[in-house]
């Protein structure tokens, strides 16, 4: 009888794991003879005889990975046959651009290094656009990229046989090749603690599919996390200016204070110092707390920190990296002083005018300064908090005041998210043209609260992020915000979340076009080039998918929409019909002045000439 393609592959599985055996020679045969594989693991360590495949799930174990994300391929079904054997949690995704996201969210949202699995060639390279935005947005996360059979006298024209390791290298922190089954757990440990040492992000470990059905008798503990950095010297300088009285101090928080939310509010109150975020670092202080200013402290984040931040003159930012799409393209006001505190040195003094550079990790630097708050302890300043209470009330009215009509003004959505789905629940904002409305009008009351691609900007980065962080996090609502623009690149992992059976709300803002890009050429070009985008049916989609569908069309239903989203059971897609005309956005008008401000001045004539011209001359030829 014929064996069908199931039955040979599982024979060939069979036949590699007894080839594995005989080749481990005499020694360990004998060791071995009597031992079931994978039959033990501790927590503490991988020790036990086992294939490679039930090495790399027994790390995965024992690093209490929350969920592994990926697809598996013909290369890799030994490793995903032993995590279910093992009992690791893990998400089949759509595609393998969710899988590195979904791994990205899982860290945001646990604390846990999240991780997923990939095969060689398209599963990798399909996955490198999650991986490069956990390198820009520094979290951390571990890529299990099986590889093609790399053996002396292996096979040319191998399927998937891309240079793997050497497409994966410059957007990981490192790469782990393992040539050899007894490298797998040391290898993964390695990689686990490099992706949360130093300043956070993701690592590879690149191993052959061979090495999967090979076994070995493992006995290897988990190691210590790597140290972290403390420049004591650099300290002491720090502090000499933090204790002068009459330094006005201002604190700018980054994600690098994810873990040091105490730490930083006690520092703010020693100071009595108003504190701003990073897009990134939004909850790292509570916004309800006295002396939380909101994001940005320049004309592109929210009022209340430019505000505050007028009469600071000592400005110390803590893990906090002065980005590009933080500062609006750098366009931040220069202190008169500023202490950057940043646990990778080469984040030190790069974008801002730096007078004190400290390498050392946020929490560590922050719980010294406050064991040493009686030198740098200021007077309660009751009138500061009366103006912050009065500052941020206006940036509240602000955005919740409806500038836009008849259709949802985006704003006033925004604002009323947070109210409808609560303090605690989970948001999750992709790259549209309300991004920075978004920073401004959610609040976020601790940090995992609220995320968004700050750095590499990966559009549809939020629906399997969303996706990704509703698996890890049962307990909780997510909500994700996402584009009409991004939806057409992510879209399809919806069905994951239906198929899984992940509650996850969408919303999408629909106006037809990548609205964002039109903000940027209309004023610059005056007309627009391939911004209109195709005209989706929603809520045939959302059927399609399995999704629960529901509209939002003007602002009266706002409120009234968002509950019924909440109060849907399972996954909803919420059809939101916006405009972006009649309200401003601060982070653009401040890129724009700052944009202009550094052309040569050949370039603003060639730019006034081109605007002048085709403002006189202006043909319907916008698409």
């Amino acid at each position: 009888m014929p064996l069908n393609r199931r039955e040979v592959l599982g024979a060939c599985g069979v036949v590699g794991v007894a080839a594995a055996g005989a080749a481990l020679g005499p020694a360990k045969a004998a060791r071995g003879d009597h031992v079931e594989l994978g039959r033990y693991v501790r927590r503490t360590g991988v020790h036990g005889k086992m294939t490679g495949a039930q090495a790399v799930a027994a790390t995965l174990a024992c690093e209490g990975v929350p969920c592994l994300f990926g697809v598996p391929g013909a290369q890799n079904n030994e490793l995903w046959d032993a995590l279910k054997a093992r009992g690791v949690p893990y998400l089949l995704v759509a595609n393998e651009f969710s899988a590195s996201i979904m791994a990205d969210a899982s860290s945001r949202a646990t604390g846990a290094v999240g991780a997923f699995a990939v095969v060689p060639g398209p599963g990798l390279t399909n996955a490198m656009t999650g991986i490069g935005e956990a390198l820009y947005d520094s979290v951390p996360m571990v890529g299990i990229i099986t590889d093609i059979d790399r053996s002396p006298h292996a096979p040319v024209g191998q399927v998937h046989g891309l240079a793997n390791a050497a497409i994966v290298r410059p957007v990981v922190k490192a790469v782990i090749e393992v040539r050899h089954v007894a490298e797998i757990p040391g290898a993964m440990f390695h990689a686990f603690r490099t992706a949360a040492a130093g300043e956070p992000g993701p690592t590879a470990v690149v191993i052959p599919f061979p090495l999967y059905q090979q076994a070995w008798d493992y006995d290897l503990p988990a190691p210590p996390p790597y140290p972290v950095p403390f420049d004591e010297a650099a300290y002491g300088r720090a502090l000499a200016h933090l204790a002068d009285p009459r330094r006005r101090v201002g604190i700018y928080a980054g994600l690098g204070c994810v873990d040091a939310g105490p730490a930083l509010a006690a520092a703010a109150e020693l100071l009595q110092a108003p504190v701003a975020t990073s897009v990134s670092g939004k909850g790292v202080i509570p916004d309800a707390h006295p002396l939380a200013v909101g994001w940005g402290y320049g004309k592109q984040g929210t009022r209340a920190a430019e505000e505050a931040f007028k009469d600071v003159d000592l400005v110390l930012a803590v893990g906090v990296r002065y980005s590009e799409v933080s500062t609006a393209n750098y366009a931040i006001p220069k202190p008169g002083t500023l202490i950057h505190v940043d646990i990778n040195p080469r984040n030190l003094g790069r974008n801002v005018p730096t007078h004190v550079c400290v390498n050392a990790d946020a929490r560590v630097f922050l719980d010294r300064l406050v064991a040493d708050g009686a030198r740098v302890r200021r007077a309660p300043c009751p009138r500061l908090w009366q103006d912050i209470r009065k500052w941020r009330q206006v940036d509240r009215c602000e955005a919740l005041k409806v500038r836009v009509e008849p259709c949802v003004d985006p704003m006033f959505l925004l604002a009323q998210m947070r109210d409808v789905f609560g303090e605690g629940e989970l948001m999750f904002i992709d790259v549209t043209a309300s991004t920075h409305w978004a920073s401004e009008a959610i609040d976020a009351q601790a940090p995992r609260q609220y995320f968004t691609p700050a750095d590499n900007q990966s559009m549809g980065w939020a629906i399997p992020a969303a996706i990704g962080a509703q698996r890890v996090r049962p307990d909780r609502r997510v909500a994700c915000v996402t584009g009409d623009g991004c939806f057409l690149m992510s879209a399809i992992e919806m069905s994951t979340a239906a198929r899984a059976g992940l509650p996850v709300k969408f919303f999408v803002l629909d106006d037809g076009a990548y609205h964002y890009m039109q903000m940027l050429q209309e004023p610059v070009y005056r007309r627009t080039t391939a911004t209109d985008i195709a005209r989706i049916d929603y809520a045939a989609f959302a059927q399609s998918v399995g999704l629960s569908y529901n509209q939002i069309a003007c602002n009266a239903d706002v409120v009234p929409g968002l509950q019924r989203a909440v109060a849907t059971p399972g996954p909803v897609l919420t059809h939101v019909i916006v405009s972006y005309e009649g309200r401003e956005i601060r982070w653009l008008s401040a890129l724009r002045s700052n944009y202009i401000k550094k052309l040569p001045n050949d370039q603003k004539v060639r730019l006034a000439t081109r605007i002048g011209v085709r403002t006189l001359s202006r043909r319907p030829d916008s698409d």
